[in-house]
């Protein structure tokens, strides 16, 4: 866990939305639909990002086993909560880009209304954590 590289890698990249259950649902069944997400050119990117995320968090457990020095376990924690916000702020970015321009260009104000209400939503979330 290389906190310059970490810190580099942050730099490159930005963050995820969690959805609430229905809005999650809404988008699996636009996803089988055939409906591309506006992350979907930053996939791969976004999911190597988020298996090295994964790999951070196995590393802090392996610092806590091994009795680590408390603030390096501290350190790495927030290295690792630094990239999630990072990859939520990508997929943020996307939907606001994508999905909310769409539904307002479909000339559905009603669409586009909950499309904001959820980045709205979703910004809240973030902002909270």
């Amino acid at each position: 866990m290389n906190e310059s590289a970490d810190a580099q890698d942050t730099t490159q990249q930005a963050t995820q939305r969690t959805a609430p259950e229905e809005s999650h649902a809404q988008a699996s069944t636009a996803s089988a639909s055939g409906h591309s997400h506006g992350y979907s050119g930053d996939k791969a990117r976004l999911l190597a990002r988020l298996s090295r995320i994964e790999g951070q968090v196995r590393g802090i457990a392996r610092m806590i086993e091994d009795d680590k020095y408390c603030i390096d376990v501290l350190t790495q924690i927030s290295a690792t909560s630094s990239g999630l916000e990072n990859v939520a702020l990508v997929l943020l970015e996307d939907h606001l880009a994508h999905c909310v321009v769409d539904a307002a260009r479909s000339g559905s104000p009603e669409e586009a209304e909950q499309k904001v209400t959820e980045a709205a939503d979703a910004i809240r979330r973030l902002v909270k954590s």
